[in-house]
């Protein structure tokens, strides 16, 4: 750490203060931090000295600003080199400053000033009329809303209730990608200090250690059988849940049922076929899986009998069978031997462009409400799986404030299966009724379920 800043050091903290606009140094102090409105010259210097005090390398660190902020003018004047020589050095600014500011200011330069005031009207509940009125740009709402702790890299909630309201889909997806990339560096830091644990361990003498045996305690309840019949979920959490919600309806109130559940839960919302792939490979490879005891994805999409399609309703498709086997003992070797739960909601497009198969629509042959026969010819030879998929028409999503009566079945069956200690199996078989009965009261509106698991132990989830 730099206790004094030398003499050319300062120079250089003062010639890259002075030459930015009010804008840039608003970035420059968020970047750096700071929640403070003051962007005079002289407030950005006394920042940047701080920070460049306490980072290791303070030449790294106001390069790193400088190419942030593309004034490669200031790089030329101050350092005598361009942006090629930097980009050369694979200098970027996700390696000096928290990934969650320097998203937050790519957003704000994503952001035209109508889609600020139109933000700015969405939350005037939050933020008071009076600092509402002094807040002129996305940083500046961002920045009231962190004071008032109602956004944080770990709650982004309320912004992404703005985008999905202002119709930028695009700005949500990013969210998205950067919930996945700290979900993923959180499973990767207890790894890392288990190297340097290890490391440790082996640099020291080795002493003789007394062997402690602790018997397992005992459950008080009603009796379920031998442990062997049942699986254990003693983890905290459970395990991850991962929601992708792409029609934007019920989502929530998954999140809320399997947090109840305890679950480690992950919503993303509106990708497309291409994204959910690559979302769910990124999940699928997350080496933490091992310190957990189950898995669930729930996937609420429109599709086909064997495909779904996402938010890019006609170019490209993620199969079923794909999503299964993306989890499967072979594929994700951490979650072998663990339940696998996938509960689908998928919406039945009513044409898929000019090459639509005629197959996609046999099932809508089908005058029953629930399908409860498993063909052997369907059912997975994967073990440990349970899989439930429910479609109805896409129509329905036109109704207003439109809610799938099977997700609102399964978590109604998963909050009474925590008071009346249900397995998983009747569970559904409790689904199995209120969508029966939902079905002859609107004939014109009948959902349909298919349930198959080869799970080898009862799974209970209160």
């Amino acid at each position: 750490m730099v206790s004094h800043l030398d003499q050319s050091l300062l120079q250089d903290i003062n010639a890259v203060a002075e030459a930015l606009s009010s804008s840039e140094s608003r970035k420059v102090l968020y970047l750096c931090g700071s929640l403070e409105a003051d962007c005079s010259d002289e407030f950005v210097k006394q920042i940047l000295k701080s920070k460049v005090e306490d980072h290791a390398d303070a030449s790294l660190f106001l390069k790193a600003l400088i190419l942030h902020l593309e004034r490669y003018d200031i790089l030329k004047k101050v350092y005598k080199v361009g942006r090629s020589d930097i980009e050369q050095q694979t200098l970027t600014s996700a390696n000096v400053f928290p990934s969650f500011r320097v998203l937050m200011v790519k957003i704000g330069e994503d952001l035209s000033r109508k889609d600020v005031e139109e933000i700015k009207f969405l939350l005037s509940n939050i933020i008071p009329r009076e600092k509402m009125e002094r807040s002129k740009t996305f940083l500046d709402v961002i920045t009231e809303l962190e004071k008032l702790d109602s956004v944080s890299p770990e709650r982004l909630d309320e912004v992404e209730k703005c985008f999905l309201a202002i119709g930028r889909v695009d700005l949500v997806k990013k969210l998205n990608a950067y919930k996945i990339s700290v979900e993923t560096s959180a499973e990767l830091l207890p790894q890392q200090q288990n190297c340097r644990d290890a490391a440790l361990k082996q640099r020291q003498p080795q002493q003789h250690v007394a062997k402690v045996v602790m018997s397992s305690p005992v459950r008080s309840g009603p009796s379920r059988g031998s442990p062997i019949e049942q699986y254990d979920l003693n983890t905290n959490p459970r395990g991850v849940c991962v929601i992708i919600d792409c029609v934007g309806h019920d989502g929530g109130l998954l999140e809320q049922t399997f947090k109840a559940l305890h679950f480690k839960v992950l919503l993303l919302q509106w990708l497309s076929a291409d994204d959910m792939l690559l979302s769910l490979r990124e999940i699928a490879e997350q080496r933490d899986h091992y310190r957990y005891d189950a898995f669930v994805c729930c996937i609420i999409s429109r599709g086909s009998q064997n495909h779904l399609f996402g938010t890019d309703l006609y170019y490209t498709s993620l199969s079923i069978d794909t999503i299964r086997g993306l989890f499967t003992a072979d594929s994700c070797a951490m979650l072998a031997g663990k339940p696998k739960l996938f509960f689908i909601q998928r919406y039945n497009v009513a044409e898929l462009g000019p090459s639509a198969r005629a197959d996609c629509w046999d099932e809508d042959l089908e005058v029953d409400g629930c399908d409860g026969q498993l063909t052997t010819d369907k059912i997975p030879t994967e073990a440990d799986i349970f899989w439930s998929h429910c479609w109805t028409h896409e129509r329905q999503l036109n109704q207003a404030q439109h809610h799938s009566i099977y997700l609102k079945a399964l978590a109604d069956a998963l909050h009474k299966s925590q008071r009346r200690k249900t397995s998983l199996v009747d569970v559904h078989t409790e689904m199995n009724g209120a969508i029966f009965e939902h079905n002859k009261r609107n004939p014109g509106a009948a959902y349909h379920i298919d349930v198959k698991h080869t799970l080898r132990k009862n799974l209970f989830l209160e």
